[in-house]
C-alpha cells in the first residue's frame, strides 16, 4: 500500500475551511461561550485519566467537523495503517517509521521484512533489565570494586534530549545514582561535568547509532583519556557502554561486546528514548518505571490507532494545529507545563516537530505551496506567566497555547499545589474572556481616578481575549502517564505531517552544516583558508588570529 500523496489544498475540505474560517474569524469565544452553556462539555475528550479541554478554541461545530473531513480527504486512516504496519514511510530514507513497536506488548507481532521484530525488542528489553539492575545494586562494580555512583550519558539530539528531559521529569521516582549528560561539543561543557566525578565510581553510556557523530565522540575520547589518566586501558570494558550499531569502532573505543546494547534502523533518534537509548532512563529510576513509562506509550498508541479521528486526542490536536497554522497564519505554537518537572519537555518536542515537520518539499518532491511545521516554544508555568506571558495576552501575535497539570502534586504540598493550579486556570480563562473597556472603566472608576487619568489608562488595560488554549488535565505525573503524554505528541507530529504532505521521518536540513563544518575545521586547524564568501572569510580570519592557545 503506497502512503498518500495528497495535495491538502486541492481537496474539498480545505476550500470548505477556506470559506469557513472567513465567515468565523471575528467571532469571540466570549460569545459562544454565553451562546453555548455546555460548550465546556461539548468539547471535551476524557481517556484514561487525560481530560482534554479544547473548548477555549476559535472553533464551532462546523469547524471540527471540516477538519474531520480534509483528515480523510487526504488519507490520514491510509496513512495511519500503514505507519502501524512497518510501511517504508521515511521514503527518502527507505525506512518504516517504527518506535511504537519498542512500547509493544510481548505477545503481538510486528513484521518487517518477514521477521517479527517484537522478539528482538524484548531481546533488548531484557538486556536493558539486567545491566541497570545490577549496577543499581551495586552487583556490578567499577575497575577499583566500587559501586558506581554516577552514570553520564554522552549522545546529542534524539540520544540526548529524550532521555535529558525523562529523567528530569521523573525525578521524584529517582534512585541513589546520580545522572549527568554530556551533549554540546564545547569542551567547557564535558569539563564542567567532570568535575563532579570520580572515575572510579562513574559508568559512561555512549549513545550514537553509528558511532561517528562529530559531538559525541569527541566528548567521549575527552572523557575516555580523562578516565585513563587514573585507569588502565583494559578498565575501559567495565566503565563504558555503547548504543550503537558499529561493532568494529565499538571494539576499537575498548568497549566489551557484551556491553552494547543495539539501535535499529527503524526508529528516528527523536522517538529513540524507548530503546536502548533510554539505558540512562532505566539506570535512574529503576527498570520497572522504565516499563511502565513504555506501558503509558503503548496505551496511547491503541488509542490513537483505534479511535475515530473526532475522538481521538492526537488528532484533535494535530488538526488544530493546522487550523491556526494554515487558516490563522499563526506561526507558533507555546507548551507550558504546569510542573518543573516537565521543564525540559517543551525543548524535547522543538526537535520532535520542528526536526519532523520542518519541510518545504512535499511527498511528491515539489514545493509545497502551503505552510508546514509550527515553531514549538514554551516554559513551565507559572515562571513562564511571568516572563513572556505579556506578549500572548496583549502581543500582535496569534499564539495557541497548550497547558498541561495535574490534579495531584508528588509530594502532597496542597498549598502550592492550589496555588499552582489558580494560575493554570486563571490563565486560559483569561486568555479566553480577556477584559472589555467597560470591565476596566469599572475598575478603575472603583480605584476614585481622575476623568483624565481615567482616560489616559483604560486602553492599555484592556484585553482582547479569544485566545486560543487546550487544556491537558491529567491525574498525576508517573512514568505511565508521562509515557502516555509524549506518545500523544508523537502521533500529533505524524497527523500534521499526513495533513502537509510532508516526509516527517527524514532530517537532511540538518546536513548542510554538519558537512560545511568538516570542512571549515580543516581551515581552522590548517595554515591556510580555503574559499569561502567574504563573511565566512573575514570571520575566520578573525577567529583565528585571536585563538591563540
Amino acid at each position: 500500500m503506497a502512503f498518500p500523496k495528497i495535495n491538502p489544498t486541492s481537496t474539498p475540505a480545505w476550500k470548505e475551511l477556506t470559506q469557513h474560517y472567513q465567515e468565523t474569524k471575528e467571532n469571540h469565544l466570549r460569545e459562544q461561550f454565553n451562546a453555548d452553556l455546555d460548550r465546556g462539555t461539548s468539547f471535551s475528550l476524557l481517556w484514561n485519566d487525560f481530560l482534554l479541554d479544547y473548548s477555549k478554541n476559535r472553533i464551532t461545530k462546523k469547524t471540527l467537523s471540516l477538519l474531520g473531513e480534509l483528515a480523510e480527504q487526504v488519507g490520514l486512516e491510509e496513512a495511519r495503517v500503514g505507519y502501524f504496519k512497518g510501511e517504508l514511510i521515511n521514503k527518502t530514507e527507505g525506512r518504516a517509521v517504527l518506535h511504537t513497536a519498542l512500547r509493544a506488548k510481548k505477545d503481538d507481532e510486528i513484521f518487517l521484512e518477514g521477521k517479527n521484530i517484537v522478539e528482538e525488542v524484548y531481546a533488548v528489553r531484557k538486556k536493558i533489565k539486567h545491566f541497570s539492575e545490577a549496577i543499581i545494586s551495586g552487583d556490578r562494580k567499577g575497575y577499583t570494586g566500587k559501586a558506581f555512583t554516577d552514570v553520564v550519558n554522552i549522545g546529542i539530539g534524539g540520544s540526548d534530549l529524550g532521555p535529558v528531559m525523562v529523567t528530569e521529569a521523573l525525578k521524584f521516582y529517582k534512585n541513589h545514582l546520580r545522572t549527568h549528560f554530556v551533549s554540546n561539543v564545547d569542551g567547557d561543557h564535558v569539563n564542567e561535568v567532570l568535575k563532579e566525578l570520580d572515575p572510579e565510581t562513574t559508568l559512561f553510556v555512549i549513545v550514537s547509532k553509528s558511532f561517528t557523530t562529530q559531538e559525541t565522540l569527541s566528548n567521549a575520547m575527552t572523557i575516555k583519556k580523562w578516565f585513563l589518566k587514573k585507569a588502565l586501558k583494559k578498565d575501559v570494558a567495565d566503565h563504558f557502554v555503547a548504543v550503537s550499531t558499529n561493532e568494529e569502532k565499538i571494539e576499537k573505543f575498548g568497549i566489551a561486546q557484551e556491553n552494547v546494547f543495539p539501535m535499529w534502523d527503524w526508529v528516528g533518534g527523536r522517538f529513540s528514548l524507548w530503546s536502548a537509548v533510554g539505558l540512562s532512563i532505566a539506570l535512574s529510576v529503576g527498570y520497572e518505571n522504565f516499563e511502565d513509562l513504555l506501558l503509558g506509550a503503548n496505551e496511547m498508541d491503541s488509542h490513537f490507532k483505534e479511535t475515530p479521528f473526532l475522538e481521538n486526542m492526537p488528532v484533535i490536536m494535530a488538526l488544530l494545529s493546522v487550523w491556526y497554522n494554515n487558516f490563522y497564519g499563526a506561526e507558533t505554537e507555546a507548551l507550558i507545563p504546569y510542573t518543573q518537572y516537565l521543564h525540559r519537555f517543551p525543548a524535547y518536542l522543538q526537535q520532535g516537530m520542528m526536526e519532523s515537520n520542518g519541510k518545504s518539499m512535499d511527498r511528491g518532491g515539489n514545493r509545497v505551496q502551503h505552510q508546514t511545521g509550527t515553531i514549538v516554544w514554551g516554559e513551565p508555568g507559572t515562571n513562564s506567566q511571568h516572563a513572556f506571558f505579556q506578549l500572548i495576552h496583549q502581543g500582535t501575535k496569534l499564539i495557541p497555547t497548550d497547558f498541561i497539570g495535574f490534579k495531584k502534586s508528588l509530594y502532597g504540598n496542597m498549598d502550592h499545589h492550589n496555588k499552582l493550579m489558580a494560575n493554570f486556570f486563571a490563565q486560559t480563562e483569561a486568555l479566553m474572556n480577556g477584559k472589555t473597556a467597560e470591565e476596566v472603566k469599572k475598575e478603575l472608576e472603583n480605584q476614585q481616578l481622575s476623568e483624565e487619568e481615567l482616560r489616559s489608562l483604560l486602553p492599555f488595560k484592556i484585553f482582547e481575549g479569544n485566545k486560543p488554549t487546550n487544556t491537558l488535565l491529567i491525574e498525576k505525573l508517573t512514568p505511565k502517564s508521562l509515557g502516555a503524554l509524549i506518545a500523544l505528541y508523537e502521533h500529533k507530529i505524524f497527523v500534521q505531517g499526513v495533513i502537509w504532505n510532508i516526509f516527517s521521518y527524514d532530517q537532511w536540513g540538518v546536513e548542510l552544516g554538519k558537512q560545511l563544518a568538516k570542512n571549515i575545521l580543516l581551515d581552522i586547524e590548517d595554515s591556510n583558508i580555503g574559499d569561502h564568501d567574504s563573511s565566512t572569510l573575514s570571520l575566520l580570519q578573525f577567529f583565528k588570529k585571536q585563538a591563540k592557545f
